[in-house]
């Protein structure tokens, strides 16, 4: 009432020094107007003296910003209460996946080990890294905790999902949470596990990093197989006879990858996968590739997919990213 008062008397001040051209724009409230709260503190801070108009915007700022932030703490809160099960899943899942990834580069690349010795080729030594991480991925797919989850166990997926309008945002944030969470703790354990194998030099962790031909390269390696990867998941997966292959088309992809694309880019695809070998060996070389590159690549091809089915998205993120895991 006070700011309205004020605006009344101030604008009748404004009308004799200006005129009836510029008051005219200026009516009091009783004239017919119907100002909601809101517009009524604006409206009268102009009209108010400097300490009036602090106490307004104040005011308005303050109510406005403790509303938005009991939404988003509600909505952050239910988030965790109802899917904290599937947030703890995709930390398992890419756990698993980064521990057999150390696993296997300790397998095939340490210097002490007699499978190294006795395939001396590399191309044959990827191949068989390739096979065995392909199992993995297929195996996490199909598992209990694949099924439930949606199995993206990659962060730049889960924005993938969430461009198309499949995932919430506080979901896509706790999935990314927990996948980078997950890619630490697997890393950290394999290190415990191999004592200090994963420091050798061969291992350095499984970490991915730019080959010989450099950053450029491998930028433009991670971007077109993330790119043929989320296409193949968007397109294949959605399709009534060609979605019950998709497990083993995921495991052909990474094997296919790992086998030929590695040398270029070490084959990563995604950034939670990049960061927790990075973490836990202090190893932080390029690393915004793993970031960048999926990111731009994987988001290219969903907007090539709604493009080509005119905006129609995907019927949900959990039956489509049975493919998509695969880009760990």
């Amino acid at each position: 009432m006070v700011g309205l008062a004020l605006f009344n008397s101030e604008a009748r001040a404004l009308k004799a020094a200006l005129g009836d051209t510029i008051a005219a724009n200026v009516r009091p409230p009783e004239a017919g107007w119907t100002i909601c709260p809101q517009a009524a503190f604006l409206l009268t801070a102009e009209f108010c003296s400097a300490d009036d108009y602090l106490v307004s915007s104040l005011a308005v700022n303050d109510i406005a910003s403790f509303e938005r932030i009991s939404r988003c703490t509600s909505d952050a809160i239910g988030s965790l209460r109802l899917h904290w099960p599937e947030y703890l899943m995709e930390a398992g899942e890419l756990g698993s996946y980064m521990f057999f990834a150390c696993a296997a580069a300790t397998l095939f690349q340490h210097p002490a080990s007699p499978v190294r010795h006795f395939l001396a080729n590399d191309i044959w030594r990827r191949l068989l890294t390739g096979m065995m991480m392909g199992g993995i991925v297929i195996a996490i797919v199909m598992s209990s905790w694949g099924k439930q989850s949606g199995a993206h166990f990659n962060p730049v997926v889960t924005l993938t999902f969430y461009r198309l309008g499949k995932v919430k945002f506080w979901d896509a944030l706790f999935y990314i949470a927990g996948q980078c969470f997950g890619a630490v703790a697997g890393v950290a354990l394999a290190m415990h596990v191999f004592l200090g194998a994963l420091n050798n030099g061969a291992v350095h962790y499984a970490v991915t990093a730019p080959g010989e031909y450099g950053n450029s390269v491998a930028f433009l390696a991670e971007v077109t197989i993330s790119f043929v990867m989320m296409s193949t998941a968007l397109f294949v997966a959605n399709g009534e006879r060609s979605a019950r292959y998709t497990p083993y088309i995921a495991g052909s992809l990474v094997a296919t990858y790992i086998t030929i694309e590695a040398p270029l880019s070490g084959m990563s695809m995604n950034p939670a996968r990049a960061f927790g070998p990075a973490l836990v060996a202090n190893y932080w070389h390029a690393l915004w590739i793993y970031f960048i590159a999926p990111t731009l690549g994987m988001l290219g091809a969903a907007e090539v997919f709604l493009r080509v089915r005119r905006g129609t998205p995907p019927p949900c993120a959990s039956c489509t990213t049975q493919l998509i895991s695969a880009a760990s």
